[in-house]
């Protein structure tokens, strides 16, 4: 055992084994979070995450009035020896002895697996990202995917990282620091656009160490510097360019689900709503802005709005440091 291994990891690891060798099986309840504590020595915090990350992975689920089980799909997880209950094959009376056969397992990789849950959260959105749903995609066991990403958090760490670098960023910048800053922008707009879950993957003020991620943040600082801003005004530019980005792009992912329905079935929908309250006399502005004709606003429209006041509030800042001001 690695002792220094995190706890709530170790204790999940023992309880997929468990699951894994049939100790556990569909329907059996897994520890409560109070049992937990007390059979490991942990905090309830680490309980209820232990428990939290089973359910991600899909091996168990909770039940109103019974607690948190094991869900039917673990009879399909392999054992130590890589045999799951399917596996098992009855020999036909010699003994009752039970024979094991070993079910093919695909050619994993981490490419594959990366592959694989973009494309799920590209069509499903982030949330619908699970080992378990990963494994059926693939046509392998959940268990067989740990032995290439260590759980949900790194697999969409590598997931963005991925994205990310999917277009690099160009070799030779233009000239000008505001011609450069909008290549940067632009492009993470691209990216979200091409991948809508990839706004929310990783946190603006907490970030995780995406490389490819990293490297937008590196162009905007070099296109900052040398315009006279100290380094804390670099940086707050450059995470507030990056949040207002982020910011637009944060309603992709429900666009996406929407699909199903056009712009136009979504005014008609709603028209009738929209008119009584309009009509109550409450909000005398909306009203008269919104029946002009020429209006065109949507996600896109929005961006190119917000990017040309961006950059024009940063030549106003730039401006004034130039003459000497410092606020």
């Amino acid at each position: 055992m690695d002792r220094g291994e995190v706890p709530y990891l170790r204790i999940v690891r023992e309880l997929r084994r468990r699951i894994a060798a049939e100790e556990l099986v569909a329907g059996d309840r897994i520890p409560s979070t109070r049992q937990i504590m007390r059979d490991w020595g942990v905090a309830m915090a680490t309980a209820t995450k232990v428990i939290g990350a089973l359910r991600d992975e899909g091996l168990v689920r909770p039940v109103p009035g019974i607690g948190t089980v094991v869900v039917e799909h673990a009879d399909h997880l392999p054992d130590a020896d890589g045999l799951t209950r399917i596996d098992r094959l009855a020999d036909g009376g010699r003994g009752g002895t039970l024979e094991f056969a070993r079910r093919p397992v695909p050619d994993l990789t981490k490419q594959r697996i990366l592959r694989t849950a973009i494309k799920i959260a590209d069509s499903e959105g982030l949330a619908a990202v699970t080992m378990r749903r990963i494994a059926i995609e693939l046509g392998a066991s959940a268990m067989s995917l740990y032995r290439h990403v260590r759980n949900k958090v790194e697999l969409v760490h590598l997931m963005a990282d991925a994205a990310y670098g999917e277009i690099p960023l160009p070799a030779q910048p233009p000239a000008g620091w505001r011609a450069q800053l909008e290549v940067s922008l632009r492009l993470q707009w691209r990216l979200y656009r091409r991948h809508p879950w990839l706004s929310q993957a990783i946190p603006l003020t907490r970030p995780e160490f995406v490389r490819n991620g990293m490297a937008h943040t590196e162009w905007v600082l070099r296109a900052l510097d040398g315009l006279g801003l100290t380094p804390n005004a670099m940086l707050h530019a450059s995470v507030s360019l990056a949040g207002f980005v982020r910011g637009v792009a944060a309603s992709l992912e429900a666009e996406v689900q929407a699909r199903a329905e056009s712009d136009d079935e979504w005014v008609r929908a709603r028209e009738g709503q929209l008119a009584e309250v309009l009509s109550s006399g409450g909000f005398p502005t909306m009203a008269r802005v919104i029946v002009q004709p020429g209006l065109d606003l949507d996600l896109d429209s929005l961006f190119e709005f917000g990017l040309r006041r961006q950059l024009d509030g940063l030549a106003v800042l730039v401006a004034g440091v130039a003459h000497g001001r410092h606020d």
